[in-house]
């Protein structure tokens, strides 16, 4: 089928293309929702331009992740593309060391947050221009991962629970569009939940000031932080769902729940399905682990209940949902026991059924699947600098490849009559799609660079089945006065 043989490559004179068009519609993005002079504005690392801005530097490291580059060495590809600077207006931009350089002008703490309120200052004007259903209820996530590396003289690296030696990142995200709202780096030894609360209450202030209507918090055991309940709770529009360890007091309270107070636990289904149901295929992993005689776990039945439960450093009490689930424990095709576990979750919410807090509890596992975007996807957790004030900056500016992805949907124009159906789903799609996707679909678009007039054209040299949106965003982008 491979049938070509007489090939030849020959040296265009005067066309030039590149093969990311789509990073043009990215930069008309960026301009209508002002976040270059954002940048500048509240990020003073230099004295002098000579030429670069802090926004060039901090542009140049999201678009290289955009533009499929997975580190700092990519941009050195970019830099010698003469069409992808005509592209973007652009007689140079930062090489690879000079990029790295940037990331260690950050010499405070205080510098890489005023980065960070720099782009949700533009991430506001995104979040303002979605209709009224967006700010219903903001929805807050928090969760540690590590960040591994092999490099021994990494300034700030430590050995993990796991013995992994890096960073522990902490994620402030907001699960309705799956933006990362907060970065803080940290050693890996250090606990998940430190400093948690302090990038909580920006996030809260975040929201409040984008006019969500009520903020849900969520987070794993090692964020219930009871000190800091009272203080949430007294906010008055702030609701949190957080673990809680399961200690013997906590499980022999609820043994000794009485038998009328626990209801079943239904799952909806996790997904329907749109044509026929399919015989399910042989289970391979069920047969190897009876044939080794593994344990072998089999969920039973789920049950809930709740009680009023007031931590030490509380104040006043609180509502406590208990999950128990019946687990059945087998090896082999023998039976050996059956045996309840406990799941613990605190919350300041009196009116949602017991099952549905357990499900939204249930729902903040999601964030795992942006993290593993952030660290593999954008590489925003490559840790290519050698300290870690430097790797913190460098997250923060790799990930913001990330939330132009998610704005990218969130900005897309609303469109009238029959199409608006398909429109929102095309919004819905990009906000939710993987990146490596969105840069398939969105970005890596072969264009011919035309310079006519004062009009910067970019010519598609291919169909995609996303050219009609990208269209239709580039021109409502085109013009500043949307934001």
């Amino acid at each position: 089928m491979f049938a070509a043989s007489r090939i030849e490559y020959d040296m265009s004179d005067r066309i030039q293309a590149v093969a990311c068009g789509g990073i043009g519609a990215v930069h008309l993005l960026v301009r209508n929702v002002k976040l270059a002079e954002a940048i500048d504005a509240a990020l003073p690392l230099f004295k002098v331009y000579l030429p670069y801005h802090e926004s060039d530097h901090v542009l140049n490291i999201a678009y290289n992740m955009m533009c499929s580059g997975t580190c700092l060495q990519d941009l050195q590809l970019l830099r010698t593309d003469e069409a992808y600077l005509n592209a973007l207006g652009a007689s140079r931009i930062p090489a690879p060391s000079t990029a790295g350089d940037f990331c260690r002008r950050f010499e405070s703490p205080d510098q890489v947050l005023a980065l960070m309120e720099a782009i949700n200052t533009s991430r506001v004007l995104v979040w303002k221009k979605q209709d009224l259903s967006f700010f219903e209820q903001a929805v807050i996530d928090a969760d540690g991962t590590i960040a591994a590396t092999d490099a021994e003289c990494m300034e700030g690296i430590d050995i993990s629970y796991d013995g992994q030696w890096g960073y522990h990142p902490l994620v402030i995200s907001l699960s309705n569009t799956q933006e990362p709202l907060y970065l803080f780096n940290r050693p890996a030894n250090r606990p998940s939940h430190e400093n948690a609360a302090e990038y909580l209450d920006r996030a809260f202030d975040l929201c409040d000031k984008a006019g969500f209507k009520t903020i849900l918090a969520r987070g794993d055991t090692d964020f219930s932080q009871t000190a800091h309940l009272d203080r949430w709770d007294a906010r008055g529009n702030v609701t949190f769902l957080f673990g809680m360890d399961a200690t013997l007091a906590l499980k022999l309270q609820a043994e000794l729940l009485p038998k009328s107070q626990w209801q079943t636990l239904v799952r909806p289904p996790r997904y329907v399905v749109a044509t026929e149901p399919r015989e399910r295929p042989k289970n391979i992993k069920e047969e190897i682990v009876k044939e080794r005689l593994f344990d072998n776990l089999h969920l039973r039945r789920e049950y809930v209940a709740e009680m009023e439960y007031q931590p030490v450093k509380c104040g006043k009490s609180y509502r406590l949902i208990i999950c128990r689930k019946l687990i059945e424990v087998k090896i082999g095709e023998n039976k050996l026991w059956d045996e309840y576990r406990y799941f613990f979750y605190i919350t300041n919410d009196r009116d949602t059924p017991m099952a549905d807090m357990v499900l939204k509890a249930n729902g903040r596992c999601n964030q795992e699947n942006l993290i593993e975007q952030l660290k593999n996807g954008v590489k925003a957790m490559a840790l290519p600098v050698d300290n870690l004030l430097s790797n913190w900056a460098y997250m923060v500016m790799a990930s913001l490849a990330w939330s132009l992805k998610a704005w990218w949907g969130l900005m897309l124009p609303e469109k009238q009559g029959q199409g608006k159906q398909r429109r929102r789903e095309q919004k819905r799609d990009v906000v939710t799609m993987e990146f490596k996707r969105f840069v398939a679909s969105l970005i890596r678009l072969p264009c011919q660079i035309v310079r006519s007039g004062r009009r910067l054209i970019y010519r598609l040299l291919s169909y995609s089945p996303w050219q009609e949106p990208l269209l239709a965003a580039v021109a409502a982008w085109r013009t500043r006065a949307q934001c």
